[in-house]
Parts: structure tokens; C-alpha cells; sequence
């Protein structure tokens, strides 16, 4: 028998010591892909591959012309509702005028009598995105939910006029809208809960749910820090007037009767038998509340005592309006870091 010679086995010896590392990294990935929970269907959406794929006209029945960017490029308008925050307004308008693809700002402005920092505004020009005031005869929750001709985008990005969200983050969620431009895309989620006795309420959303140490589900997205469709707007302006009675009897509620109506939308036009939940959760990065850097002392109505209370009877009577609750069920968490998952993490938002 004819003996190796060193080298040759040496050899043989280097492609063991590497091939046995990479089946064993194949054994890992195949036993953590095993663990997932099971993925619920998302409309026919490819959960894994939701950022890298463009879905049809039909299954985007909210989707026209995203934008009206150089070459088609799809940009955004941000509509912000401001009262009594002048001094935080300033910031953020400094700080969103360095997001890409930003279009215009619109400044519902409020505070009805007193005059805009437009004079102020102007006189540090240059700026990159223009600022548009409309000032408001009343001080009403819902004047935000208004078709304003200034916004010549499809995208909209709401936000309240105490939410500071990062550029990165951003960024991130207009990629995602624009997969899911029928639906509300943003950061704070929350969910109906239903009793025994029929009733509604409203309840907060955990990443991990207590009781079962599996993953939570949320039910709205709210949109004061969210993108949606233009074409939304004009969907709460046509809901029935009880609706917009009920959010200008409580001075609340605005974001979950947009809920509701982008519920009922996506369900009579939505292809196939599964009911889309009417947002999409993206787990932010940096988002922060700036309130108490407001030098005239003024805090948001969910300060007030009766404020979640008030978001139950919404629930309630929203539903009544209706004649059914429309919302639907997700635990689709979308994150900057890794694959879109599902809301079975450990940590809390």
C-alpha cells in the first residue's frame, strides 16, 4: 500500500477543518428557523421578502403616483398639528428639514388669534423644504385630517407637534410604506380588547404578551407619528357625520376613527378572503417626546384622567356607528435590523 505523502494529507486535513464549520452553521440556521413562530398570512404578502418586492396595482388598491419627485423619484408631505408649542415647532422643523425625499412641510396651525412664526420662519432663509401655515378658525382634534391642496404627494407622514422622530428612522419607514402604501405605517401601535360581555377596550400593545410569553397583537397603528395615503384624508372628511361629532364631543379619538375607516376601505377593496389590519407596526429606533421642553408649560390632552377612558367609549361607539368592529389583528413587527419578525421579542417598545 502506497503511503500519502505528508503534504496531500495535510490537505485533505485543511478542507475537513472547513467544511465541518459550515454544516455546522447550516444545522444552526435550519434549528433557529424551526423555532420561529408560525407566520400568519399578511394579505399574500411574503413576510421575509416584503422589503424587496413590489406588489401589483391590485394588490395595492390605495396606490396611484406615490410622488412627484425628479424622475418619478417618490417623495412625501409632513403635516403637522401644532397648539401652543411654538417653541418646539422651531425644533422640529429645523431638525425635519435634513430628511430625504421630504417635499413639504404643512403646519396646521391651532392657535387661533396668534399669529405664525412665518415672519421669523422667513427671515433665516434658506431653507431646503418649504413650510406652509394654515391657520384654523377653531381649535379642533380633527382640522389635521383635512385634504389640503398644499400636499402634492401621495405619501403623507403625520406627526404631533411633541414627537421628534429620527432621520434613520424615517428614512426606513417611508421603504416600507411604500410596499404597504394601503395601509397606515408607523411607530406606536395599539389594540381593541374584546370582554365577554361584547364591550371594547382600549389597551396598549406589548412586544411580549404576559400571559402567554408568546407574541403580542396590535389592531391600529395611531397617526401621530405614521404614514398614509393621501386619499385617507378625503376617506375621514366622507366618513358619517356621527364620527366626526364624536371626535369633536371628546377632542380625541381622531386616529382611531382613521383606523376604523381604513379598516372598512382595505376590506371592501382588499383581493382575497383574509382582512388586512388597517397598519403596519415599525419598530423605531429613536423616537422622542420633547413635551416637557416646551417653555409655555402645556401638556397634551392624554394627560387627562378620562383620556383612555374616553378612547374606550370611541371604541364602543364607533363600532355602534358602524354596526360591527372592523379592525383586524397583526403581529407583524417590521425592525431596521434583521428580517422583518413577528412581536415574540423578549424586550418591550
Amino acid at each position: 500500500m502506497r503511503r500519502c505523502r505528508f503534504p496531500r494529507c495535510l490537505t485533505g486535513l485543511r478542507r475537513a477543518y472547513l467544511v465541518w464549520p459550515i454544516l455546522l452553521l447550516l444545522l444552526v440556521g435550519a434549528a433557529l428557523t424551526a423555532l420561529l413562530p408560525p407566520a400568519e398570512d399578511h394579505g399574500g404578502v411574503d413576510v421575509l421578502g416584503v422589503l424587496s418586492r413590489t406588489r401589483s396595482q391590485k394588490e395595492h388598491p390605495a396606490r396611484g403616483p406615490l410622488g412627484d419627485g425628479a424622475e418619478g423619484e417618490p417623495r412625501f408631505t409632513v403635516v403637522i398639528q401644532t397648539y401652543n408649542r411654538t417653541d418646539i415647532l422651531l425644533k422640529l422643523l429645523n431638525h425635519y428639514q435634513a430628511v430625504p425625499h421630504l417635499h413639504r412641510i404643512v403646519i396646521v396651525w391651532n392657535n387661533v388669534g396668534t399669529q405664525t412664526p412665518l415672519k421669523l420662519w422667513n427671515s433665516l432663509q434658506p431653507h431646503p423644504v418649504p413650510v406652509i401655515f394654515k391657520e384654523q378658525t377653531s381649535n379642533l382634534m380633527r382640522n389635521r385630517l383635512q385634504p389640503f391642496p398644499e400636499i402634492g404627494t401621495d405619501a403623507v407622514l403625520m406627526l404631533d407637534d411633541d414627537t421628534l422622530v429620527s432621520v434613520p428612522d424615517i428614512s426606513f419607514a417611508f421603504s416600507v410604506w411604500k410596499q404597504f402604501s394601503d395601509q397606515i405605517v408607523g411607530f406606536v401601535p395599539r389594540k381593541h380588547v374584546s370582554t365577554p360581555g361584547g364591550v371594547y377596550s382600549y389597551g396598549s400593545f406589548e412586544l411580549q404578551n404576559p400571559e402567554t410569553s408568546g407574541g403580542d397583537k396590535y389592531s391600529m397603528v395611531l397617526i401621530g407619528a405614521a404614514f398614509f395615503h393621501r386619499r385617507y384624508l378625503q376617506l375621514f372628511q366622507d366618513q358619517p357625520r356621527a364620527v366626526h361629532a364624536l371626535v369633536d364631543e371628546t377632542q380625541n379619538c381622531d386616529d382611531i376613527a382613521v383606523n376604523f375607516a381604513v379598516a372598512l376601505y382595505l376590506r371592501e377593496h382588499s383581493v382575497g378572503s383574509v382582512d388586512k389590519a388597517s397598519g403596519v407596526f415599525v419598530k423605531p429606533v429613536d423616537l422622542r417626546n420633547l413635551e416637557k421642553d416646551a417653555n409655555s408649560g402645556y401638556q397634551g390632552m392624554w394627560h387627562r384622567p378620562e383620556h383612555l377612558l374616553q378612547r374606550s367609549y370611541c371604541l364602543n361607539r364607533l363600532t355602534q356607528i358602524y354596526g360591527f368592529m372592523p379592525l383586524c389583528f397583526s403581529n407583524l413587527v417590521v425592525s431596521q435590523f434583521g428580517f422583518p419578525s413577528y412581536a415574540n421579542h423578549k424586550g418591550r417598545a
